[in-house]
């Protein structure tokens, strides 16, 4: 005689029936309303001492657009990206304690996370240190409003910089 493991029998009588008639599908919850796309003139000015302080970090200065983020940019417009930025801090830095805090922004793949890296704004660790916004607070509307304004003027004086070349390759011989 085979003994069956204790639990065993629980599991199987909390199996859903398979020749049950289907359940009613339950409404969707109801979908979060997505930030609203900013005004990018009415967004507040960014004090230049906060350039100059970006510029001694090697780790921040060494961040810069790539030819991919360039075409992107270049395709989709300056408003649009900016109205994806407004997605991504209201969703990833905005709330008090984000998912995955210092891990939630990609080092490439959009003009925004390349530009949350150059400016400190990638996590709230790096917003607290470099904009004096205490982690553990959600971001209210003005201080979403100057993230956003720093990484729009990080983008527009990227792209207009010249692309920057890669050293060629000595000659292996």
């Amino acid at each position: 005689m085979t003994r069956r493991r204790a639990g065993r029998d629980r599991a199987q009588a909390q199996q859903p029936d398979l020749f049950a008639p289907a359940a009613p599908p339950s409404p969707a919850p109801p979908q979060s309303p997505r930030p609203a796309t900013p005004d990018l003139l009415s967004l507040p000015a960014v004090p230049r001492e906060l350039w100059d302080r970006l510029a001694h970090s090697r780790f921040r200065a060494r961040f810069h657009l790539g030819a991919k983020e360039r075409d992107y940019l270049a395709k989709r417009g300056l408003p649009e990206v900016m109205a994806h930025a407004a997605d991504f801090i209201a969703t990833r830095l905005a709330p008090a304690h984000p998912d995955r805090d210092g891990r939630q922004t990609p080092w490439r793949g959009h003009p925004v996370f390349i530009a949350q890296h150059a400016t400190g704004t990638c996590c709230r660790g790096c917003v607290a240190k470099w904009h004096a916004m205490p982690a553990g607070q959600p971001l209210d509307t003005q201080q979403q409003a100057y993230i956003l304004s720093v990484i729009q003027e990080w983008i527009r004086h990227d792209a207009a910089a010249p692309t920057p070349q890669s050293a060629p390759r000595p000659d292996p011989r």
